[in-house]
């Protein structure tokens, strides 16, 4: 059961969210009208989903999201951005934050339940408009890649990389062990292990990684 906390300074879009969630056999946990609010709740709720606003009174979601993310306690506690901004600025420092998903608020009502189950069950997940802001971000910059740039990177064994660049494709962990001829599990372990040496929350900082590293280019 995917219990969740709902995060939004209009309490008619809260409500609106908790109840295509509830409809769906989600548990909604809680409800925080600002980043703050959301802080404490999470803390004291552990919800598996935080659905978060960004543009907040106090303190906005990108702040929320960062305490929550860099909280030991809340290691199982992943947050998926709900907003009208899906531009670059925003899907960036969500992401950086530590959040495992970014999706409109003019998704339908299935896309955003979808959303909340992918994101609970580990997998990084991006609207199609904050997907063309992470492509876009990327068109133009050097293809030559510069490991350098991320120490961690180098640290990394050849079959690790791989797994990061297929991570960095969209790829799942089935997708990733038909790919290099190797079992589901060995996949999840090798993408586990990816994650611990990058210092990675989830699958969607993996992904920017990728690009910023230039093991992925647009296209490439």
């Amino acid at each position: 059961m995917t219990r969740v906390l709902i995060v939004d300074d209009q309490s008619l879009i809260r409500q609106a969210v908790a109840d295509i969630l509830t409809d769906q056999g989600i548990v909604v946990a809680g409800q925080a009208v600002d980043g703050a609010d959301a802080v404490r709740q999470a803390r004291g709720l552990r919800p598996d989903v935080v659905v978060m606003d960004i543009r907040m009174p106090d303190m906005d979601g990108i702040e929320a999201t960062t305490l929550i993310c860099a909280d030991e306690e809340l290691a199982d506690t992943r947050v998926l951005i709900l907003t009208t901004f899906e531009e670059d600025e925003y899907v960036f420092a969500a992401l950086r934050a530590g959040a495992s998903g970014f999706i409109g608020k003019g998704s339908e009502p299935e896309e955003i339940t979808r959303a909340v189950r992918a994101v609970h069950a580990g997998d990084a997940l991006l609207s199609p408009a904050a997907t063309r802001s992470v492509i876009t971000r990327y068109v133009g910059m050097p293809a030559q890649r510069d490991l350098q740039a991320i120490p961690e990177l180098t640290g990394l064994t050849e079959r690790e990389t791989e797994v990061l660049v297929l991570v960095g494709r969209g790829h799942s962990n089935q997708e990733i062990a038909d790919e290099l001829v190797i079992s589901p599990h060995t996949a999840k372990t090798h993408v586990n292990r990816v994650m611990a040496k990058l210092h990675a929350h989830d699958r969607a900082q993996l992904v920017i990684v990728a690009y910023e590293s230039g093991l992925l280019v647009p296209g490439g």
